[in-house]
């Protein structure tokens, strides 16, 4: 009798623990379902009028002009120094400027090419919390598509933005970095995820399909994805050039799916935010800076035009370029830098507009090392030429990387989502002020921002 009592204890034992498990289960797929999702898309170089007069550009963007209707809206970003992907993407998730993040440009300063044009790839270089911190520490899944600087950063899905030749051994890398097993687990239904080169509108269209995956399956919080496409695209034929146009009109069908996806997944919960990184210019002219460097004995080269050592050497950046010292103590090689500068400036067609001393440089809170920053005129990029001549036939037709006070440098904003006014225009915002609205909606405080959040009623 004894026994038979034991047993039928443990028998009601395990089936309390059993509805306890179940209960509790419910209990959690419960909150998660009643959780807000928040996705955060960046359309690189998308310019705020293709948006705002979609008409006069003959743009056909139904999606992204929908958010005007349903959400608010900024006629312009005003960006930071440089106006570049990589650091514009970190001032967007932290809410600080270059100086502060420590992300100064796409490529990191080398000098001797020893880093083989490495790029601020690595989270590592991050020197403030960004909004997936923010979110982690608020309890919250994270997620990511292909967003610059997020290798080794702290997402709970992350799929990370990485290259190095260009090869298929970049997809091997790529994978190496990710998530373990994800790619491959969402590769098995929905085929070969792009390498880091890979950065067309057709590789944007899988991407926003491995994204609206990733919210199916892992049903993040927050969630950000980035999209190429637009600006390789100006970049080879300029802004509002048809092949621009259609790309832009493929990636307003790549928004409305991922839009479409947040919706259902978490109907009347989700805020979307649709940024970009910076704005775009036609482009006429390169300005081969490094030419004029080694002419005037800055730096020096062997048989094969490597760089064998340096007293003062460009930082590519686009519309512009910083100018970085050896010795920043070195008051000779300072002076001859800034009379070469200003002798070329004197000649208009070189196109250079503004030359930024070390304290303008400070004051605009980018390049905090460099001595000068050369700001060409719109229409001149920096051309990577070591010989004459210093004015050449444009690489690109499209650029930025120019002041970003320059109107063309204007960037994109719109919100869409539960207690967000419709057709709200916000007027011009600073990028700046992206991160703290975005860490307002998760409730996730993002303490080190250097502005207030928008102000959305």
């Amino acid at each position: 009798m004894h026994m038979l009592i034991c047993r039928r204890h443990r028998l009601l034992l395990r089936a309390l623990l059993s509805i306890g498990m179940f209960v509790s289960t419910l209990v959690a797929a419960s909150e998660t379902s009643n959780r807000p999702l928040l996705m955060l898309i960046s359309i690189d170089g998308l310019k705020p009028e293709a948006i705002l007069a979609a008409d006069s550009h003959g743009l056909k963007v139904p999606h992204l002009r929908a958010l005007l209707t349903d959400g608010a809206y900024a006629t312009g970003v005003h960006g930071v120094l440089p106006t570049l992907t990589y650091p514009s993407h970190m001032t967007i998730l932290t809410g600080v400027s270059p100086a502060r993040h420590g992300i100064y440009s796409n490529t990191t300063f080398d000098p001797l090419g020893r880093n083989q044009h490495g790029w601020y790839w690595y989270a590592d270089d991050v020197r403030v919390p960004t909004l997936w911190d923010a979110a982690a520490a608020a309890g919250l899944k994270t997620a990511n598509v292909y967003w610059p600087t997020s290798v080794g950063a702290k997402i709970s899905y992350n799929l990370p933005q990485i290259w190095r030749s260009g090869t298929e051994d970049d997809r091997k890398l790529q994978r190496a970095l990710s998530t373990p097993g994800l790619e491959q687990q969402l590769s098995a239904s929905l085929g070969r995820y792009p390498g880091g080169m890979e950065e067309s509108v057709a590789e944007d269209e899988i991407r926003a399909r491995f994204a609206i995956q990733l919210l199916h399956t892992r049903r993040p919080d927050f969630i950000t994805v980035y999209v190429t496409g637009l600006d390789t695209e100006q970049h080879h034929s300029g802004p509002f050039s048809a092949q621009s146009n259609a790309v832009l009109e493929r990636i307003d069908a790549i928004i409305g799916s991922l839009r479409a996806a947040s919706e259902q997944l978490a109907p009347g919960r989700a805020t979307i935010c649709v940024v970009s990184d910076h704005g775009f210019a036609a482009v006429s002219h390169d300005v081969n800076l490094y030419s004029a460097f080694l002419q005037a004995g800055l730096f020096s080269v062997d048989g094969t035009q490597t760089i064998t050592g340096w007293k003062a050497m460009p930082w590519p950046a686009g519309g512009g370029a910083a100018i970085m010292l050896a010795d920043p103590e070195d008051s000779a090689v300072r002076t001859q830098v800034a009379g070469l500068l200003d002798s070329l400036m004197e000649n208009s067609a070189n196109g250079i507009d503004q030359i930024l001393t070390r304290s303008d440089i400070v004051q605009r809170r980018g390049f905090p090392d460099a001595a000068f920053f050369v700001a060409f005129k719109v229409g001149y990029e920096f051309g990577n030429s070591l010989l004459p001549p210093l004015i050449a036939e444009p690489a690109n037709l499209g650029m930025h990387g120019y002041l970003p006070e320059f109107p063309e440098m204007r960037s994109s904003f719109f919100l869409i989502g539960p207690g967000i006014p419709a057709h709200r225009s916000l007027g011009e915002i600073d990028m700046r002020q992206i991160a703290p609205t975005m860490a307002g909606i998760m409730h996730a405080p993002l303490k080190d921002a250097e502005m207030e959040p928008l102000l959305l009623k």
